[in-house]
């Protein structure tokens, strides 16, 4: 696999996307030194259906999953994992309670224990 540091991935085709998660995967099977048939009945998946998925091809996402699973590439979908967080609603009523300016102290002459030394 080519190294891009900068893909688009919004502005791809879904086909495009398509080849490059098969592409991918061929390229993790091969690093494993993996054949397609040895890597399709490891998934429980016909060989025909593999060769799909690296060329691109509509494959389940089941049958990516499996694939993954084989290849020990699961951690790729960490990016999936939802962080709960506070809901805009609650976030704005944290933000009420905040203090918004600070006040200037007025020094007085007759107090000089509050007056600062610039």
């Amino acid at each position: 696999m080519t190294d891009k540091t900068h893909i688009r991935w919004d502005s791809m085709s879904d086909k495009a996307l398509a080849e490059h998660i098969g592409a991918f995967v061929k390229h993790k099977r091969m690093e494993q030194n993996k054949t397609q048939s040895e890597l399709a009945e490891e998934a429980g998946i016909s060989r025909s259906t593999l060769s799909l998925l690296e060329r691109g091809e509509a494959v389940t996402l089941s049958t990516l999953i499996q694939v993954l699973r084989m290849l020990g590439q699961l951690t790729i979908l960490q990016a999936f994992d939802v962080q709960e967080g506070p809901s805009p609603l609650q976030l704005a009523k944290l933000q009420k309670g905040k203090r918004q300016r600070t006040r200037h102290r007025v020094l007085r002459k007759n107090n000089p224990a509050k007056e600062v030394d610039w």
